[in-house]
């Protein structure tokens, strides 16, 4: 068995849209307490990340509600390095996951914009006619290796997340695929059970199993 680690390290000088993390140092070894301790102030969509229903949707399913279910199962990463635009519902069909419940996007942002330290004026996106196609197809969770799965040209309307969350499919952000090849995998993502909150940050994994 093996273990891929896609998440992104928090920190204060991470990727990240909007304020950046802060951590407060409230006892230290080094000053004369009796232990280490931390104070981290984060949005709940820090880092690597899922977006509930009620990101979008007033009275949807918050985080703390979503299926176990669904964040815990077999994945399939697919190969999207060679699409510079948005991932279409043509991309989607002739690459082979109909018929899959759980899909991860890699794409090239992984190995590039996913990479620096502040938003890219360009990254892929997943355009509304691919989110109508994981619908119809049955998709209970999509993942993207960026800050959003949305397009960079729609970032005032948020197409991609109505369409999606309106349908209550769970989205997976900043999921880092740079070392993970296209395939089958068991996803295990569990995102912090923030008490009726729009998204978590999540430790996400995929195990490869010889």
């Amino acid at each position: 068995m093996r273990i891929h680690d896609i998440t992104l390290p928090i920190h204060p000088e991470m990727l990240h849209w909007g304020r950046r993390p802060e951590v407060e140092v409230v006892e230290s070894l080094v000053n004369g307490d009796s232990a280490n301790v931390t104070r981290w102030r984060i949005g709940a969509h820090t880092g690597t990340h899922v977006d509930a229903p009620a990101h979008f949707v007033d009275g949807a399913t918050p985080i703390d509600r979503v299926s176990l279910e669904t964040l815990v199962g077999p994945a399939v990463v697919v190969d999207m390095t060679h699409v510079a635009a948005d991932v279409t519902a043509a991309d989607l069909d002739r690459s082979g996951v109909a018929g899959e419940k759980r899909v991860l996007l890699k794409t090239r942002n992984s190995a590039g914009v996913l990479r620096e330290t502040e938003r890219a004026p360009h990254w892929v996106g997943l355009a509304p006619d691919a989110a109508r196609w994981v619908i119809d197809h049955d998709v209970e969770l999509i993942g993207i290796d960026y800050l959003t799965i949305e397009s960079p040209q729609r970032t005032d309307s948020w197409d991609t997340h109505h369409v999606l969350l309106g349908a209550g499919v769970l989205i997976l952000e900043n999921a880092d695929l740079d070392a993970v090849e296209p395939g089958r995998y068991e996803l295990v993502c569990l995102p912090a059970k923030l008490a009726d909150a729009d998204a978590s940050f999540a430790r996400a994994i995929l195990i490869e199993r010889s």
